[in-house]
Order: structure tokens, then sequence, then C-alpha cells
């Protein structure tokens, strides 16, 4: 069974944090930034150690150049 989550993304910070808002809301401060995908990256990493899976567990559905991201847990 799989849910979507949706990710608030501020690229380039200080520090990589990750805030859980509600169930399916996350907020994700990354250090990496938004150039060819690796923030995405960093963003996918840091929620699915949040999520206590792997990376590979989720999957960026929609956003891949926007602040607002929608992942699919598997």
């Amino acid at each position: 069974m799989s849910k979507r989550i949706t990710v608030k993304v501020h690229p380039r910070a200080k520090i990589d944090r990750v805030e859980q808002k509600t169930a399916d809301h996350f907020e994700v401060w990354t250090t990496a930034p938004p150039d060819k995908g690796k923030a995405n990256e960093a963003v996918r990493k840091l929620v699915a150690k949040v999520l206590g899976v792997a990376p590979s567990h989720l999957e960026l559905v929609r956003g891949a150049s926007a602040r607002e991201k929608i992942f699919e847990v598997q």
C-alpha cells in the first residue's frame, strides 16, 4: 500500500532539517542547491530517514522544479 506526502522545500539552507507538520505534510530545509535535481535527491533522503524507509521507497510524483513536492511512499 502506498500513500502520498506533501513536502515544502527550502533549498540552500544553512543546515539540513526536517519538520513534520502533519501526518502527510513535511517542511524540509536542505543545504543542497536546486541544480540538476540535487535538492530533490537530498530531500528524498532526508524524508526517507525521518519515515524510517529506504530512499528507494520514495518516488517524486509532482513538483520536480517547484518548492511544493508530492512524494509517493511505498
